[in-house]
């Protein structure tokens, strides 16, 4: 008979833990609200090195639409979009458009590897440490935030972009 009633409580509080630790996750994931950068708002400030050594702020772009791309050398749509992002590189800088490529946490190694094969020429920013992916709240890669001349975001997309998209894009965010 004990042995029948230890089993029942261990049972018991079994269940009740697990239904706490569902109940906690629900909560987590349903009614606590992640900050995400959105259309709308502000673009928030930073400071990254880009792969020459220097340091490049957001804000110092200001009078310039911003295509504010974040990527890594692993990520096969990133891979496939860059050689778009390069062409229009060529065509939109000189009408007050930037590319800032936020590489998210790799090595200068790989990171340089990856520009030299693809030729890539706009500004590619390190973010080591994570601490802008974070601030923009940034999953999954790529996401790009269209900025306006004024630091306002007009539009967050995430996922792989067509060379058309990039040119609409490009379009929609030049001064």
């Amino acid at each position: 008979m004990k042995n029948k009633r230890t089993r029942t409580i261990i049972r018991v509080s079994l269940l009740l833990f697990m239904v706490l630790v569902v109940a906690y996750t629900l909560y987590q994931n349903f009614f606590t609200e992640k900050i995400r950068v959105q259309a709308g708002e502000q673009a928030p400030d930073f400071v990254l090195e880009d792969m020459k050594g220097n340091n490049v702020q957001l804000s110092e772009l200001k009078g310039k639409g911003v295509f504010l791309n974040f990527w890594g050398t692993w990520c096969k749509p990133c891979e496939k979009e860059m050689p778009y992002m390069e062409r229009q590189y060529s065509h939109y800088k000189n009408l007050g458009v930037e590319i800032l490529a936020v590489n998210i946490g790799e090595s200068d190694i790989a990171i340089e590897s990856f520009v030299k094969k693809h030729g890539l020429t706009f500004p590619i920013l390190k973010d080591k440490d994570k601490t802008v992916t974070e601030a923009y709240d940034i999953t999954p890669i790529p996401t790009t935030f269209l900025i306006d001349k004024n630091g306002k975001v007009l539009k967050v997309i995430t996922g792989a972009m067509t060379e058309r998209d990039i040119v609409n894009y490009m379009e929609l965010i030049k001064p």
